[in-house]
């Protein structure tokens, strides 16, 4: 999985940022995370190798950008619209944007976005009600070729399956919060959200139980190496049958 962080740091802004493990990671080496800072990756998709090849070939698989901080965050405005270029010039690789900050894509897209490009998926998170009912009309309301959903952290039931039934988001992720402070995560969520992508046809995957993971009543507290591989274990990932022709 192939990780393109053109800026590191952020600003937390909603519940899902309260233990962001970008400041906890950042803060046990003395960081401030707080702090945005444009990183030497800036230009990792053009960079090339001795031979003049990409670094990042086709091959390598999707690319996720800004793991360690926001795409469309304020404070990286300057640096926005190089990225958008170096996207435009690989068409050959798929882009992952993950974003709390779906509100200010419009001011951020590109000015040849036109109805979207077909390499680059939006993906906007949504950790409770609120932000499901504040964010995803705005991801449905977008010019937009690809569209995810990611609930993580998820810290409430939520809600969504009026804009799953919209037919427009591709995929629906869920999963626990980890960390030491790790708010609980309850398995009846997962299920409810599962049953919600059930109904509607969408792609279901529960990532990870997170650290503090309540099921049937009772409380495991889970360590960071087996969190995904508890997730995966209940299989109860969910990818719809293809349609008969």
């Amino acid at each position: 999985m192939p990780i393109w962080n053109p800026w590191h740091g952020c600003r937390k802004l909603s519940p899902g940022c309260a233990h962001c493990y970008v400041y906890r990671r950042d803060e046990s080496i003395g960081k401030d995370a707080s702090v945005v800072t444009k990183t030497g990756d800036y230009a990792l998709p053009l960079k090339k190798d001795r031979c003049g090849a990409y670094k990042l070939t086709p091959g390598n698989g999707t690319v996720y950008a800004c793991m360690t901080s926001d795409f469309f965050l304020e404070e990286a405005d300057a640096w926005r619209q190089g990225c958008w270029d170096m996207i435009r010039a690989r068409q050959d690789l798929r882009f992952f944007i993950i974003t709390k900050r779906i509100d200010r894509f419009e001011q951020c897209a590109p000015p040849d976005w036109g109805d979207g490009w077909d390499n680059v998926t939006i993906c906007s998170t949504c950790e409770n009600q609120d932000r499901a009912d504040y964010r995803l009309p705005i991801l449905l309301s977008l010019p937009l070729k690809h569209r995810r959903v990611a609930s993580e952290p998820m810290l409430e039931a939520i809600s969504m399956e009026k804009y799953l039934a919209s037919g427009l988001i591709e995929h629906v992720i869920c999963g626990g919060e980890s960390g030491p402070d790790a708010r609980q995560c309850r398995y009846e969520w997962v299920l409810d959200l599962r049953s919600q992508c059930v109904r509607t046809g969408v792609p279901f995957t529960f990532k990870q139980t997170g650290a503090n993971f309540v099921k049937d009543g009772r409380r495991y507290q889970i360590e960071r190496k087996y969190q995904m591989s508890q997730a995966k274990k209940a299989h109860i990932d969910y990818v719809p049958p293809k349609e008969l022709p």
